[in-house]
């Protein structure tokens, strides 16, 4: 862990998706980053990563924010639920790039499933269209 206190322009957010054949599908993480990247100005930059199927890869994003002295990194899984790729796939992924970059500082967030505020935002969506 580097003892410096990050600032705007060592510090990143990368959102971790699945991935899939079709590439419509990152479209919606895409949104998401680039909402984020709006709100949060130059407090910290927002990438995207994908497990398979889809560019870039964990590792490849990391690259890049090492070359642009990035030295604090913050991973949010965007997962609804537990899974083999939240459980597994994507701690073993973290154990590789802390391992390959040792000058920074990584943090594994929770699944975006698990956080209330976003299960109360999918029942509202879900439920805005219905009528009983």
């Amino acid at each position: 862990m580097n003892a410096q206190t990050p600032n705007a322009c060592d510090q990143a957010l990368v959102l971790f998706a699945h991935g899939s054949r079709d590439p419509l599908w990152a479209k919606p993480i895409e949104a998401v980053a680039q909402a984020m990247h709006l709100q949060l100005g130059d407090q910290a930059l927002v990438r995207c990563a994908y497990l398979e199927l889809t560019t870039p890869s964990l590792p490849e994003v990391v690259a890049e924010l090492s070359t642009g002295g990035v030295i604090q990194v913050r991973v949010l899984p965007m997962f609804l639920g537990m899974g083999r790729h939240a459980r597994e796939d994507l701690p073993q992924l973290m154990n590789e790039v802390i391992a390959q970059y040792p000058h920074i500082h990584f943090d594994m967030l929770p699944s975006v499933g698990e956080n209330p505020e976003v299960i109360q935002a999918l029942a509202q969506a879900s439920l805005r269209n219905l009528t009983f």
